[in-house]
């Protein structure tokens, strides 16, 4: 059970903390910035769920928003982190920390995940997760 709580956090601190300055990029920028640079992934595109309903995107909203916190709470913590396995350590609470933000939010790690891959390459996605900010 240890082992499989280690293997998600790994895996949701890897997909949050690339998808998180992504987002964060896109949410400063202009709508019309928004839409003309938008990256789409050929790979990704239409092999993904997207029809997300407006309850799970507000729970991935929520959700988010709290993972912003954590992130900023560890950022500067793990850059003046004396050793790397003290920086370890931090990133480590700060993946189980993001892992409870997104529990307590009503979400899973994979559809977490899952939405956070669509903001990234699907506007369809993206334009209403903004819609509802």
């Amino acid at each position: 059970m240890n082992m499989n709580k280690l293997l998600v956090s790994i895996t949701a601190s890897i997909t949050l903390l690339a998808t998180a300055p992504t987002m964060a990029d896109q949410t400063q920028q202009s709508p019309a910035a928004t839409d003309s640079s938008g990256y789409s992934n050929p790979a990704a595109a239409g092999t993904q769920k997207t029809d997300y309903n407006d309850a799970e995107l507000k729970k991935f909203i929520a959700a988010q928003e709290g993972i912003t916190k954590v992130r900023e709470e560890y950022i500067e913590k793990i850059e003046a982190a004396d050793s790397q396995q003290k920086a370890q350590e931090l990133q480590m609470e700060a993946n189980d920390e993001m892992v409870s933000v997104i529990e307590d939010s009503g979400m899973d790690i994979p559809t977490y995940n899952a939405i956070a891959t669509a903001y990234s390459s699907e506007p369809k996605v993206r334009n209403r997760i903004e819609a509802l900010m």
